[in-house]
């Protein structure tokens, strides 16, 4: 695709951060959850395909919101790599649907130098249906999600969504699609 390194903007959750292992650790260690993969997540409504409680599954989720760190939430292999390398150029954007900005900055403060986090643009929106209007504020042209209702909400504007392949949006859609960070990389236009 060859885009600029400034077009591109990233989700947090499932592209940036891997929530999916933190939740499933956490469902087994918290809940006696233990019975299932990543694989057994086909559905972005988590409740919608495992056998937890809704209250159980939200409890996580809030847990994960509230302490990104304290919960041991990990990067994706390659995102502090690739974002680091794209922050040496131009500022980065991050819009995620969570509604707490501050444990999300906290969490990338840990991973991330404070000379990558002063070109990072965090956006906590609190909402996966309202993502267009963030993206088109920062003039955003791309935007990788592991939401398929985002990316083709995204489709029917002028945003070009890329989706990061999850097994909760696999086979829902016949969009651009990438498995890693390394092929983000292989995305980016390459500057001097």
């Amino acid at each position: 695709m060859n885009i600029a390194h400034n077009e591109i903007g990233f989700d947090l959750d499932g592209v940036i951060a891997d929530t999916a292992e933190v939740f499933i650790r956490l469902a087994c260690e918290k809940f006696d959850y233990c019975s299932f993969r990543l694989e057994d997540i086909s559905s972005f409504q988590v409740q919608d395909c495992l056998d937890i409680p809704a209250d159980k599954v939200e409890q996580i989720f809030y847990t994960i919101l509230k302490d990104s760190l304290g919960t041991g939430l990990q990067p994706m292999p390659g995102a502090v790599e690739t974002i680091t390398k794209m922050a040496t150029r131009n500022p980065v954007t991050i819009i995620t649907a969570r509604p707490l900005q501050k444990p999300v900055e906290d969490w990338l403060e840990h991973f991330f130098s404070s000379e990558t986090c002063s070109q990072l643009r965090l956006v906590a929106m609190g909402d996966h249906d309202g993502k267009l209007q963030y993206i088109k504020n920062h003039n955003l042209n791309y935007f990788i999600d592991d939401r398929v209702e985002t990316c083709l909400q995204l489709a029917k504007t002028s945003i070009t969504p890329i989706v990061f392949r999850q097994p909760w949006n696999h086979n829902k859609h016949s969009l651009a699609s990438v498995n890693n960070w390394q092929e983000i990389h292989a995305l980016l236009k390459e500057q001097d």
